[in-house]
């Protein structure tokens, strides 16, 4: 399966032509991306000058035809995103190429770079606005992208890919939740972060920590911080639970440096905010620790007592039935959405193999009554190496009868739907499950506290009797 774009290149305000092709040819061929550039290939172009070689073109054009370029598209890019595990880097470049000379019929110029640093691999194929013969130049038409899809399903579809079914309106999954976006403030705490690593010995090294960092102290009744790029100061307070000024200073003055609390992770999860042993923290702090760790103590039990309250729980015996019983129904639901993914691969793994099957087995047939020949094997290499890894497969499976294309596409569709329902509930259970759990931890260590202090409280009783 493959999703494609295609995309118009234009010249950048303040820039050169030139700027703007290298700039675009250098982010395709990073070598962090394409494996230290051995997923970059080119057609009619060295990759390593392909932006000097689209702009000699240009001028070529511009001397043959007498005409100046009206509109300030340079280049085109189109993207090609593979489905995560269908395809490896080394035929993702091939179907790439081969995207690129089929759209562009061999008449324009173009690099292909196969990107492997996301979840998904993904093709940028940049190809020249100006013709080979630097007579012409490349018309962005209507519906192009439509043309363009078409183009790589047919190529998906002949290296036994999958490709993308459309469905009517009514039946496509809308989209409602987003993924949250990294902000300042997620900068600065990880900013903030990095600095306690460092153990500061005070505030005040602490704040320099984060100068060396690039960041801007305003000091005064409210500290704020501010980076290149942002548009105001920000103050700690605004960060959230755990990165104000009153927290650091007390994770500063607490043993190691380490954090009371965690913060929430970008996927947004729920801390699992516990109680702090006082008693056990109060060496070499003051007065000031003392009494914020007592008011944050009061409020999270504060909160602890009326969520126990609101899921009717009484007594601690309840407490624990109520969690054995989530985290119970939680590892049930975990398992049955880990076999749907197990078999959603399957299904996908065998479909695969059974299209490369059927493609090939006319090709091997020809093999098998030529006695095996090598000539023959040697101008069919790939195709007969694609019947013989599909029918390792199914050896290695234990299939015996082959089942049908459109079989595997239904169930595929039937399981596909029953994880999306699986997981909606094992969202929730999880979320209740952590809830459950962070009760039954503040709620135990508030039963410690209380008779540790039960009991200097008896012992000091007995000292003053004798």
């Amino acid at each position: 399966m493959a999703a494609t774009r295609l995309i118009a290149l234009h010249i950048n305000k303040g820039r050169t032509i030139a700027q703007c092709l290298r700039d675009r040819t250098d982010y395709a061929q990073n070598p962090e991306k394409t494996e230290r550039g051995n997923l970059v290939t080119g057609y009619e172009c060295d990759p390593m000058t392909a932006d000097e070689e689209f702009l000699l073109s240009k001028r070529q054009y511009s001397h043959i035809t007498g005409r100046r370029q009206q509109s300030d598209v340079i280049a085109y890019q189109i993207r090609q995103s593979f489905k995560p595990g269908e395809i490896t880097p080394e035929e993702a470049n091939q179907v790439g190429y081969e995207l690129g000379l089929r759209f562009t019929k061999g008449k324009h110029a173009f690099l292909v770079a196969t990107h492997t640093d996301r979840a998904h691999i993904h093709n940028h194929i940049i190809f020249n606005s100006t013709s080979l013969d630097c007579k012409r130049k490349f018309r962005d038409f209507h519906n192009s992208g439509l043309a363009l899809q078409k183009v790589s399903d047919i190529i998906c579809a002949e290296h036994g890919l999958s490709i993308i079914e459309k469905k009517p309106y009514k039946e496509r999954v809308k989209r409602t939740e987003y993924p949250k976006r990294r902000n300042f403030r997620d900068d600065i705490r990880n900013a903030v972060d990095k600095a306690l690593a460092k153990k500061p010995k005070d505030f005040e090294e602490f704040l320099h920590l984060l100068e060396q960092d690039g960041y801007i102290c305003k000091r005064g009744k409210h500290i704020a911080l501010y980076k290149e790029g942002q548009e105001r100061f920000i103050r700690f307070r605004s960060l959230g639970e755990g990165y104000t000024e009153e927290e650091i200073r007390a994770v500063i003055l607490s043993e190691k440096g380490k954090r009371n609390k965690k913060r929430k992770s970008a996927g947004g999860r729920d801390r699992l905010n516990l109680l702090i042993d006082i008693d056990a923290k109060l060496q070499a702090k003051g007065a000031g620790y003392q009494r914020w760790a007592t008011v944050y103590n009061l409020k999270q039990m504060a909160q602890t007592l009326i969520f126990l309250r609101e899921q009717g729980i009484e007594s601690t015996k309840q407490l624990e039935e109520r969690t054995a019983e989530l985290t119970g129904k939680f590892n049930a639901v975990d398992g049955e959405l880990k076999r749907a993914e197990e078999r959603l691969t399957e299904i996908a793994a065998l479909k695969k193999h059974l299209i490369n099957y059927a493609k090939t087995r006319e090709i091997y047939a020809d093999y098998r009554r030529s006695g095996y020949s090598k000539k023959f094997f040697e101008a069919h290499r790939e195709t007969i190496t694609l019947h013989k890894s599909a029918k390792d497969f199914f050896n290695q499976s234990g299939i015996k009868k082959l089942p049908k294309v459109k079989e595997l596409n239904a169930e595929y569709e039937k399981v596909l739907a029953g994880k999306k329902a699986v997981f909606t509930q094992y969202r929730e259970v999880r979320a209740m499950m952590r809830e459950v759990l962070k009760a039954k931890k503040n709620v135990e260590q508030f039963l410690n506290q209380e008779e540790q202090e039960y009991g200097s409280t008896q012992k000091q009783k007995k000292e003053i009797e004798r």
